[in-house]
């Protein structure tokens, strides 16, 4: 057995680099964390797609949170995503009332994410979109970027940060309504097709 002189800071050797994650299944995960909408809103859409590396291999192991404003445009200020039971202190889940606006999933293992959220309305002079914050192996800084739904063209192109990028660039921030009525938007970190990402200051 080696032994390592801990006395003196000359003696402790530095821990080798290791990469950042992914340690996204422990703790931040939550039940029911893909079911942002309220049962039975008339309002309800999914959104899916995949989280996709540099390479164009899909992620087993991403993290992706969403926010997003109601209907009418106005954000949630309710609380109820991770309730809590007040005595054994146990995850209730969410209510199923309440729209928080806020989900997180985990991808699975084809690196496939959902949520059902409620349509969200305009903002300002933006066009309708949710926020997204993708947590992945090898960010040391998580990544934001938006979905917006297709649908409205002239919302769209009078949005403020869409008119600031050319026609290729807009198309990764717009999502794909599939004849499901679904809505496809992937992710992707890296290369060719890379998602606009966007920088808080």
């Amino acid at each position: 057995m080696t032994r390592i002189d801990t006395s003196s800071p000359e003696g402790i050797l530095p821990t080798p680099s290791h990469t950042v994650g992914p340690f996204y299944g422990y703790a931040l995960p939550f039940r029911d964390g893909e079911e942002i909408a309220p049962l039975g809103h008339p309002d309800t859409i999914t959104v899916h797609g995949y989280v996709y590396d540099g390479e164009g291999r899909p992620l087993p192991d991403a993290l992706v949170e969403l926010w997003g404003p109601g209907p009418d445009g106005s954000l949630p200020a309710t609380d109820g995503s991770m309730r809590r039971d007040p005595a054994s202190g146990g995850f209730l889940g969410r209510n199923g009332v309440e729209f928080t606006g806020f989900g997180r999933i985990q991808t699975d293992a084809d690196g496939h994410w959902y949520a059902r959220t409620l349509r969200p309305g305009a903002r300002g002079r933006s066009a309708p979109y949710v926020s997204l914050c993708v947590f992945a192996r090898g960010l040391l800084m998580h990544l934001y970027t938006r979905i917006y739904l297709p649908g409205d063209t002239a919302a769209l192109t009078a949005d403020p940060l869409l008119a600031r990028l050319d026609e290729e660039r807009r198309g990764t921030l717009i999502a794909a309504r599939e004849e499901s009525g679904a809505y496809r938007f992937d992710i992707r970190l890296q290369g060719e097709g890379e998602t606009v990402f966007l920088e808080f200051r």
